[in-house]
């Protein structure tokens, strides 16, 4: 819950592990019968209609980020950056006004947070990625993941299939704890 919100000063009382199960179980059911699709751990379609622009993200792909508030990530043939700009509106359109530098961070994702950072995203989607785009999207061999891959299939959470990186139902519904295996590869 986010820190200075009424939920993080209020929390609600939450069912129990197996009532949230239940739940969810009916929820994908009711979704299903509707025609919907989960084709990323919190999001569904119809008819193939998923959100390109989402998907450039789980697959870990490049965007710009323009705007009050807006979020980039950027590779470079050495080096993958995110950037962030000013939130406030009145304030990101004086400084652009100024010297177009609205900018408030802008910082090198660090070589021993990559693995984690494409896990993180490409592991969201239902059908995983192409195993090939874990070394195209982060110029890392894939060799260097092998470890959390072999225990997340032994757990059950990662599909065997060696061309897609990809959770199994089990690891789609645990999914914190397979991306955590990923956390310090």
């Amino acid at each position: 819950m986010e820190p200075n919100t009424y939920f993080a000063s209020h929390p609600p009382t939450l069912p129990s592990e197996d009532d949230s199960d239940a739940m969810f179980d009916a929820a994908l059911s009711i979704l299903q019968d509707r025609g919907y699709q989960r084709y990323e751990v919190s999001a569904y379609c119809q008819d193939r209609q998923v959100c390109k622009h989402n998907l450039n993200y789980w697959e870990f792909g490049d965007y710009i980020g323009i705007g009050a508030g807006a979020h980039g990530k950027i590779s470079y043939p050495n080096k993958i950056t995110r950037q962030v700009r000013e939130r406030h509106p009145e304030t990101y359109m004086d400084k652009m006004a100024k010297d177009n530098a609205a900018c408030i961070e802008n910082r090198i994702i660090a070589l021993s947070d990559l693995s984690f950072e494409f896990m993180l995203n490409g592991l969201r989607l239902i059908n995983g990625v192409p195993t090939h785009q874990f070394t195209e999207r982060t110029g890392l061999p894939l060799h260097r993941i092998s470890k959390a891959i072999d225990e997340a299939i032994r757990k059950g959470l990662l599909d065997e299939d060696p061309t897609r990186l990809k959770a199994t139902p089990l690891g789609m519904r645990y999914l914190n704890d397979l991306q955590e295996l990923f956390l310090n590869e």
